[in-house]
């Protein structure tokens, strides 16, 4: 059951091939990510808002947070690979962010307007990708791996729904 509540739509799983196909289906996912979040949390009251999706994870509030967290970060190391031989990217402790003032107390409406800029602006650059920038890649010094940027729009597209997914079976159990 925890694996289920930390995991809901289960772990991120890389396709064998990245077609032009499976892009383009991750880059309209994250296009759409910030409309599906704020439908899921616009009507919730702060006490739902700073309810835990599962015993020791966080509040839904600093979910939203840490999405945009998250995602800033993602734009910049796309950024990065797009303008730089394979750099080595910025790792930052996502637990310690989440644990920061604004990510517990503030309210989550500029958040969603920021999410709402941050996903067409990497939408846009998404699809506007060749073939070659699709394979240009960064280290990521947390896993001393290379990755690119066609495995970061799926990585990316997941850990959108996944934290949906948190919200959205959070408010399944609570029946709200």
């Amino acid at each position: 059951m925890e694996d289920k509540l930390r995991y809901p739509i289960g772990k991120y799983t890389a396709p064998e091939v990245y077609t032009k196909e499976y892009l383009s289906e991750r880059i309209q996912e994250i296009a759409q990510f910030p409309a599906l979040l704020k439908k899921e949390v616009s009507q919730l009251t702060n006490e739902q808002l700073d309810t835990p999706y599962r015993d020791g994870g966080w509040t839904i509030r600093q979910v939203i947070h840490h999405c945009a967290d998250s995602h800033m970060n993602c734009f910049i190391r796309i950024k990065w690979a797009l303008t730089e031989n394979n750099p080595t990217i910025k790792f930052y402790y996502e637990d310690r962010w989440g644990e920061m003032e604004d990510n517990l107390n503030m309210p989550i409406e500029p958040t969603l307007a920021l999410l709402e800029g941050l996903h067409f602006r990497l939408s846009y650059l998404m699809s506007s990708l060749s073939e070659s920038d699709l394979n240009k890649s960064f280290i990521h010094p947390e896993h001393n791996a290379s990755f690119q940027i066609k495995e970061i729009i799926g990585t990316y597209a997941w850990h959108g729904l996944h934290h949906l997914a948190h919200i959205t079976e959070l408010k399944k159990r609570k029946g709200w």
